[in-house]
């Protein structure tokens, strides 16, 4: 596709990154696997990279996809929702824009789910709860005129940043879908979360991604996969990039950003300042759980200030939201479609999402309400919320 080829060395450093890190894995286009057709033959690492930035456009793409999901266990999940249950759907994709359909499992309810990309515009549309989620996508900074293709040097030097982190193997060649394609395994080096490592598959002939995939600690199978079952490379109807959203749809913004124009108002950092701006006591120690204040942010969530405070760095960092508490019977009910179990923080009621990849576990003490989050054990997650 065009876009993989005019994207300048900047969005090839970020490809690097999602491949080493996680960033974007559910954006990438996957294929399931196939046996006993042809491979692609070895290239380096870089060269492949390359090869798939300078291929030939395609003018769009259509497939059958699979969304497979194990990051929660299925006896927290109430009903049926695509998202966090996996499922099969559709995608389609050309000239910047993409649509992704999961279609929710007709004997267990829910609806369907809608992923619309427009250039930086970001639209999640879940229907069994008639609700938009909308984000703004980060722009990108030209550096290199359009079309250009990163040298093979820079394109090294890129990976050389990258492995400076993260652990990455080499293009290995790979069958998906009867496609020739090639695969790359990335890991972090710094071992202190609960992710293994990615693989990311791109087609041999085209460079479209074709496959991804995360992987637990300890799991043999991926936590999240995003697969194909068919695919085809062709012009694509304009009509099977859009969806009509009801006009009565709940319109929530995940990530208002009026991406540096002029108005906007500066971010508010640093325990002092942060301290000032909020109407409620900010609990900040300067360590949780073995790991020190890295840094301290105000944060707007549904028009009132709260804060989120981040302890370490890496995969093993901890982040700490803090909110005035919700009135009783609005602030610690199940998440969304989740029944989580219950907890107790020194005898303040909460509720714990233990998954594949990580720790949630929100508790209201007073009249704030903490949300702890990292890629880290419960054990852990417990450990410095009682430090609060």
């Amino acid at each position: 596709m065009s876009y993989l080829r005019t994207i300048s060395t900047r969005r090839v450093l970020a490809l690097c990154a999602v491949v080493a890190l996680g960033a974007g894995a559910l954006a990438a286009i996957a294929l399931a696997a196939g046996g006993g057709a042809p491979k692609p033959p070895p290239k380096p690492l870089a060269q492949a990279l390359r090869d798939a930035l300078n291929a030939p456009p395609a003018k769009g793409v259509t497939a059958r996809i699979a969304f497979t999901n194990r990051l929660i266990d299925s006896g927290v999940l109430q009903g049926s929702d695509p998202i966090l249950t996996g499922a099969t759907g559709r995608l389609w994709a050309a000239g910047g824009r993409l649509r992704l359909e999961l279609q929710a499992s007709p004997d267990r309810g829910g609806g369907d789910v809608q992923v619309l990309v427009d250039g930086n515009r970001l639209s999640v549309y879940d229907s069994g709860s008639n609700t938009v989620y909308r984000a703004a996508l980060p722009r990108e900074r030209k550096s290199e005129p359009a079309g250009a293709v990163p040298s093979l040097a820079r394109i090294q030097k890129a990976l050389d940043r990258v492995m400076v982190r993260a652990a990455l193997s080499a293009a290995t060649p790979s069958n998906v879908a009867g496609r020739p394609a090639y695969t790359v395994r990335g890991a972090p080096r710094d071992p202190g979360g609960l992710l293994d490592r990615l693989e990311l598959a791109w087609d041999a002939g085209t460079g479209v991604p074709l496959r991804a995939a995360v992987y637990g600690s300890g799991s043999a199978a991926p936590v999240l996969e995003l697969e194909a079952t068919k695919v085809s490379f062709g012009s694509v109807p304009a009509s099977n990039l859009t969806v009509a959203i009801p006009s009565g749809a709940k319109n929530v913004d995940l990530a208002p950003s009026s991406g540096g124009r002029s108005g906007e108002r500066p971010a508010v950092t640093g325990l002092a300042a942060v301290r000032r701006r909020l109407p409620f006591t900010l609990a900040a120690p300067p360590a949780l759980a073995g790991r020190v204040r890295d840094e301290v942010r105000l944060v707007e969530l549904e028009g009132a200030s709260g804060a989120v405070v981040t302890y370490g760095k890496g995969p093993g960092a901890v982040a700490v939201l803090e909110t005035r508490a919700s009135a009783p019977g609005n602030g610690s009910g199940s998440i969304s479609r989740l029944k989580l179990p219950q907890v107790t923080v020194d005898g303040s009621p909460g509720e714990e999402l233990d998954t594949a990849l990580g720790t949630v576990l929100r508790f209201r003490r007073g009249a704030v309400e903490y949300t702890v989050l990292g890629s880290v054990s419960p054990t852990v997650a417990k450990a410095a919320s009682r430090a609060l």
